[in-house]
């Protein structure tokens, strides 16, 4: 049989034709995503639980302190334990060098050292250790389930790791969190961060909550 230029054109038109309406589809799903993936990111955003949040722990004077006691005021927060080989001790070293150097101001902030090693870190025995460290500096310690529970507020990591001589260590979170007068998580500070850097985030925070 002969094909006429007019039959053989068909073919090509059903070719065009599929090839419109499948881009014509696409550009329908292209916007209707558009319309949809900023509402589907802010339900995933305000999915995400908060950091902070209510406790009340044990301080280093034998003083219970809760977060309404803090209420008006911004705080620093730090999870570690006195047994710390250096993360510790070089953070609250950091923050007593840091509330120095901001002086006055520094009256306007707490600085929080909770314990994520309460077996060992007693009321008594975190009065000593912090007696290196700037006087404000308050440590808190609690029973295993108080201070598991502030972890929780807090998103924080913590895992008991056996030495070979038998003891242990503790793995855990090394930032400290920032956290404005009314209690709201306002930022961290890293481990190591450049001391300017850090006197910037506490500058900020203080002046936030004047």
């Amino acid at each position: 049989m002969t094909t006429t230029p007019t039959d053989a054109r068909k073919p090509a038109r059903r070719v065009g034709t599929f090839v419109a309406v499948a881009c014509i589809a696409i550009m329908v799903l292209g916007v209707a995503a558009m319309l949809v993936w900023p509402r589907a990111a802010q339900t995933t955003v305000n999915a995400v639980a908060p950091i902070g949040g209510p406790f009340t722990l044990t301080t280093q004077a034998g003083a219970k302190l809760s977060d309404t006691d803090l209420k008006g005021k911004p705080f620093a927060v730090f999870f570690g334990f006195t047994h710390c080989p250096e993360v510790c001790p070089t953070t609250l070293w950091e923050m007593t060098e840091a509330m120095k150097t901001l002086g006055p101001e520094a009256d306007k902030l707490k600085v929080l050292f909770i314990s994520v090693d309460p077996a060992r870190d007693t009321p008594d025995f975190m009065a000593g250790y912090l007696e290196s460290f700037d006087p404000r500096i308050i440590g808190l310690t609690g029973t295993e389930a108080e201070v598991a529970a502030v972890g929780k507020e807090y998103r924080v990591y913590w895992k008991k790791i056996p030495t070979e001589d038998g003891d242990y260590t503790m793995d855990h979170t090394a930032s400290i969190f920032l956290m404005d007068a009314n209690g709201e998580f306002a930022g961290t500070i890293s481990y190591g961060e450049e001391m300017s850097t850090r006197l910037a985030k506490l500058r900020r925070l203080i002046a936030g909550s004047a």
